[in-house]
Formats: C-alpha cells, sequence, structure tokens
C-alpha cells in the first residue's frame, strides 16, 4: 500500500474551502486534514477554519462527500487547543468543541470512511506547579478525556493528539515550554493505559521531537504502531546558540542588557528555542534524516497518510500564497522517492490506490456538551 500524502489545511487560512482543494489539486496531493478552529477562539497562529461547524449536519455531510469525491481527495478534520488547562471559561469552550467535531466526524462516516478528529490536550500549570504536577495532569487528562473519548467509541470515531509542546502558550518570562501533555512519548503511553479504548491514537510531527533533541526514528521504534494513524510532514533547521545553549529556551531579559552584551533573547513567546521552521527540499536544508525516518515507518507497517503542515518561515510565514503553494509541491516532491514506485512518469502516488469515500447517510444526532456527557 501506497502512503498518500495530504495538506493540513493551516497553511491556506486566506482562501474558502473550494479554494483550498483548488489548490490542492494544482499541487497534486490525496486528501485534506481540515482545519476546523473555534470561531471565537483565542489562538492567532496558524489556524483556519475551513468547514461551517455551527450548522453542519446530515445534508452538510453528504455534500461534503460528494464534494471530495468530485475532487478525488479524502479528508480528516481538527481543532488543537488546550483543553485540560489555561483559562476555565475558554477550556469548556474547547472541550465541546472537540465534542462538536466528533459528531461532524460520525455524520462523515467516522472510522468507516478514517475520517479523524485531531487536537491537542494542553497542559493545566495550576496542577504543573504542584508536586507531582506531570502525574496530576496525566490524571486530569483521564477526567477530562475519559468521557471524550468513550463518546467518541460510541459513534466509531477516532481521536488523534498530536506531539506539538507548544512552546509559545506561555510568555517568554516563563523558564519551561511544555504546554501540551501529549509532547513525550512517556506521556502517550501512559494515556492509553489510563483510557484503554482503542478509538484514540497520534499524529506524530518529528519536527518537534528534532529541535528537543530526540531522536524520531527510536520515539517511532517504541511507537505503538496501531496508535499511529497520520505523520505531520514539517522540518527544522536547528541553529546553535552558544549564549543559552540548544537545550534551553531563550528567555526574556532586559533590552538593554542584550544589545550592550549582543546577548540574543526572546522578543515573543514562540522564539524561544533555536531552530527554524522549515520543509523539506524548500529553499534550506533541515535537521533530520527524511530517508531513514520513512524507511523506519516502512519497516513498522505505517499506511497512514502523511500530511504537510506548512509553517516554514520560507513559505507559510511570507504570507504569499505564490510561495505557500510552492512550498508545498517542494515537499510532495521531496517525499514522492521515498514513498512511491518509479513508473513511466518518475515518482508517483499510484491513482489505483485511490478510493472514495463512502456515502454513509447518517441520522442526525443531537449536539453534545461536558455537561451533560
Amino acid at each position: 500500500m501506497a502512503n498518500p500524502i495530504w495538506i493540513m489545511t493551516s497553511a491556506f487560512d486566506q482562501l474558502n474551502l473550494e479554494q483550498t482543494i483548488e489548490k490542492a489539486t494544482e499541487i497534486g496531493v490525496q486528501g485534506l486534514d481540515l482545519c476546523v478552529f473555534r470561531k471565537d477562539g483565542t489562538r492567532d497562529d496558524f489556524v483556519a477554519t475551513h468547514l461551517d461547524y455551527e450548522n453542519f449536519g446530515p445534508e452538510e455531510a453528504k455534500y461534503l462527500i460528494e464534494q471530495f469525491n468530485g475532487a478525488k481527495l479524502r479528508l480528516s478534520i481538527g481543532a488543537f487547543e488546550n483543553l485540560i488547562g489555561g483559562d476555565p471559561a475558554q477550556r469548556i469552550k474547547n472541550q465541546n468543541h472537540l465534542l462538536c467535531l466528533i459528531r461532524m466526524a460520525y455524520l462523515l462516516g467516522g472510522d468507516e470512511n478514517d475520517v479523524k478528529v485531531g487536537t491537542f490536550v494542553g497542559y493545566n500549570h495550576e496542577l504543573g506547579n504542584q508536586e507531582g504536577g506531570f502525574e496530576k495532569n496525566l490524571l486530569e487528562y483521564q477526567r477530562i478525556f475519559g468521557p471524550i473519548i468513550r463518546y467518541a467509541n460510541n459513534l466509531g470515531v477516532t481521536v488523534l493528539y498530536e506531539n506539538c509542546p507548544m512552546e509559545g502558550w506561555r510568555s517568554s518570562g516563563h523558564f519551561g515550554t511544555f504546554n501540551n501533555l501529549t509532547g513525550v512519548l512517556a506521556a502517550r503511553k501512559i494515556m492509553y493505559e489510563l483510557v484503554p479504548e482503542l478509538n484514540h491514537g497520534e499524529i506524530y510531527d518529528p519536527s518537534h521531537d528534532i529541535w528537543q533533541h530526540t531522536d524520531p526514528i527510536s520515539v517511532i521504534r517504541q511507537t505503538d504502531m496501531n496508535r499511529l494513524k497520520r505523520i505531520h510532514v514539517k522540518s527544522t533547521l536547528n541553529n546553535p546558540d552558544p549564549f543559552w545553549g540548544n537545550m534551553y529556551p531563550m528567555q526574556e531579559v532586559k533590552a538593554e542588557w542584550a544589545e550592550k552584551l549582543g546577548i540574543p533573547s526572546s522578543t515573543n513567546p514562540w522564539d524561544r528555542h533555536h531552530y527554524e521552521a522549515t520543509l523539506p527540499g524548500f529553499g534550506l536544508g533541515d535537521s533530520m534524516d527524511w530517508r531513514a525516518f520513512i524507511n523506519v515507518l516502512k519497516d513498522r507497517g505505517f499506511s497512514g497518510p502523511f500530511e504537510i503542515e506548512n509553517e516554514a518561515v520560507l513559505s507559510k510565514q511570507t504570507g504569499n500564497m505564490g510561495a505557500i503553494v510552492q512550498g508545498c509541491k517542494a515537499a510532495v516532491q521531496n517525499l514522492a522517492p521515498l514513498l512511491y514506485e518509479l513508473g513511466d512518469e518518475g515518482w508517483q502516488y499510484p491513482q489505483s490506490e485511490y478510493k472514495p469515500l463512502l456515502e454513509v447517510n447518517r441520522a442526525d444526532i443531537p449536539l453534545q456538551t461536558m455537561d451533560k456527557l
């Protein structure tokens, strides 16, 4: 089985869904992971809302399946927020939004159509600052996500966690940058013990481990492959920093100190660690061996999509649509010889592998909320 290449639609926040589908066809991918963030959410970094979640029912699901089948694309949905920490009011809204996405995935066929729901778990620093804070966060995860996962399980929907530690979710006046429980494999292993249902798993992004000096190949060798459903394609170029040391985040210091002594300091919450976001094969190298990484995934039988998450400084961060599309095309071309057999037209995804989405015609179900779960 050949792994398809998809695009995470956060890179196309400037475009509506129809325009994004057109770009996907131009780039030559096989699917879209549709970002469906809250319209009233607090995040403003790499977010998009490509479906009208407030007015989504069986008819909208039926039309979306027909639309994607017409374009020969597959799909998943997701929104990535803090669900166990942060502002309590926002936390509840994030939890209810995840339940909304689970209902949408059910109407789209759920696991029958491989429509997964992507999310973060987040982190509760009020608990984390206490002794045993990591364990307390795991127990808070169990309290919140246990009912959510069981609800999704009853609907035949799988929830997936991404491993970004979300280093910018606290100000650079804080030393630590671990703001998402699923940022380390140890937590993910324990999570499946605490919530044993099989309908939750992982979207693994190797770039996050690269800048934390963790080998993604070793992570994959220790990963439960029954839990791994998606791979994010995003690169990292690590930059040596003699002042702070690459194991430590840059701190916010007085501007006059930094200027006088030539010391780099953090200018915003995301300007903390010593790397540049890149895309494989676009503009400059990165600090990862993609061939070795893909080979270990093949050896372990991974058959899911490789999703391009374009946050590259030279592509998405330019704000230029031409550069955004170029970056995605370059990533596709860079991955193709690693994923596909050589044919008459080079290394290409075999169209015989494409399977249309099933037209499931699910009956409507009421919107669920945490207070009723």
